[in-house]
């Protein structure tokens, strides 16, 4: 970083290499004391390379409120295996000993800012569920930005707020970025139960599986309506887009034609649809509702 004129230096040693026989003491047991960042990167990988002095720049910039420790996978593979590290530059977030944040890829020094400035200021333990109901009703109004800042915020005070994780993932997912919404809920402590994180891991299901194009789906529905195994093929493809809303019109579309069709499979998929989307979304509400006006009339 270039120190311009009458600007004060940041403090020595925010930025340094690590390896697998220090990680324990540069990451986990140094942020018990101050938030660290971790940048896994490897020479041969460009987006690292775009990355990094953004890192270390906005990292400096904050003047001690955070570290940054960079480690080479190529050289240093132990950690990043345990993180699950499938692709590279990966950065995570450690306050308290724990992982707390992530993201994957090259991002703009904005993101990248405000990625830093989550880790600066916890909020006190009273405020998490107002924050928490922040986070949702941004989430609902389609305010993406707002909703991950506020479940951040939870993060940073509770490492392992299952809400506050799911939120997150949830975030990631409708913007479109599933890898980071997997990277986020590989967080998740072994054994933990939760509705909204069972709602999520059912949603990237659909998003794993899911059809690169969906034309083909639609022409083949359009071209024969009546094809039951045509327009389940076609929800199930809609869903793994994120559409869910349209998932659920075409699955109900069958089982008003034929509740028991394929031994109840538009059903069985319609109960996953509504899974994914979280048992108190709007959408799953209207979606009950009409197929309990589809069974009972």
């Amino acid at each position: 970083m270039i120190i311009g004129e009458g600007a004060s230096a940041p403090p020595k040693d925010l930025v340094k290499d690590s390896t697998d026989a220090t990680f324990m003491a540069d990451v986990v047991e140094a942020s018990k004391t101050q938030p660290v960042i971790v940048d896994f990167w490897a020479p041969w990988c460009g987006p690292c390379r775009q990355l990094g002095p953004t890192l270390e720049r906005v990292v400096n910039a904050a003047k001690g409120a955070v570290k940054m420790v960079k480690v080479n996978i190529d050289e240093n593979p132990a950690y990043a295996g345990q993180l699950r590290v499938q692709s590279i530059p990966a950065v995570f977030a450690f306050k308290d000993g724990k992982p707390v944040d992530a993201f994957l890829g090259a991002k703009p020094e904005s993101e990248v800012k405000a990625f830093v400035d989550r880790l600066s200021g916890p909020p006190e333990p009273s405020q998490i569920d107002q924050l928490h109901e922040l986070a949702t009703e941004s989430l609902k109004l389609g305010d993406l930005g707002g909703a991950a800042q506020a479940f951040a915020q939870i993060l940073q005070a509770d490492p392992e707020n299952l809400k506050a994780i799911a939120g997150l993932a949830r975030v990631y997912l409708t913007g479109g970025d599933p890898d980071n919404a997997v990277a986020l809920l590989k967080m998740v402590p072994e054994g933990a139960k939760d509705a909204d994180i069972d709602a999520l891991r059912t949603a990237l299901k659909f998003v794993e599986d899911a059809p690169a194009d969906l034309a083909p789906f639609e022409s083949a529905v359009a071209n024969s309506p009546k094809d039951h195994a045509a327009r389940l093929a076609l929800a199930k493809a809609l869903a793994g887009h994120g559409r869910l809303e349209e998932a659920i019109d075409h699955l109900l579309t069958i089982i008003a034609a034929d509740r028991e069709w394929n031994e109840g499979a538009a059903r069985a998929v319609l109960l996953a649809v509504f899974d994914a989307a979280g048992q108190a979304s709007e959408i799953t509400k209207a979606g009950r509702k009409r197929l309990s006006s589809i069974l009972y009339s």
